[in-house]
């Protein structure tokens, strides 16, 4: 039984890590069938808090979904591509009781009866990637992404994270 709880616990905790959750909104206005190419927009990559080569990862990311959508980069773009993040620690309390009985006494048995009780702690940094898509011509914003999810700090394993939260955002782009 312990086994088989335990293994449901460790499968929840595994796919609440791996998962990206994403929204996005756009302008209703904005003809995106107009919007065929692209360039970043440096002033607003630069003021990105992230090290340099997480924001390589993240361009690198992009610019591999934009030309799989079809888009080309461009010297003279109809939009332009932007990017901020955000980073928080989440912590997550767990109350664990197994077993028969309760942990007050109630029930069957006392508290200790062939019973486990006991908490779990886990804290986990979680980023958020936002990407903004401005029309070149009026330098509005008609899209925005956003991709939360958390972080992993494994060299090998953050440049493929980095593409799945890439990709899980632009999914949702162009909308309709």
């Amino acid at each position: 039984m312990k086994t088989l709880l335990f293994s449901v616990f460790a499968l929840v905790l595994f796919a609440s890590c791996s998962s990206v959750r994403v929204a996005s909104d756009y302008d209703t206005n904005a003809n995106f069938s107009t919007y065929t190419s692209y360039a970043f927009f440096k002033p607003g990559i630069d003021k990105a808090e992230i090290s340099d080569l997480d924001k390589k990862r993240i361009l690198r990311a992009i610019d591999a979904e934009m030309s799989t959508k079809g888009f080309q980069k461009s010297e003279n773009p109809s939009m332009l591509i932007s990017i901020f993040t955000k980073a928080n620690e989440r912590v997550d309390v767990y109350q664990n009781y197994y077993g028969w009985g309760s942990p007050w006494g109630w029930g069957w048995g006392y508290p200790w009866a062939m019973g486990y009780g006991g908490s779990n702690v886990s804290t986990t940094t979680e980023g958020t990637l936002y990407i903004d898509i401005i029309d070149a011509k009026t330098n509005e914003l008609i899209w925005q992404g956003m991709g939360t999810a958390s972080l992993v700090r494994n060299m090998e394993k953050k440049e493929a994270r980095i593409k799945e939260i890439v990709s899980k955002i632009l999914e949702k782009y162009p909308p309709g």
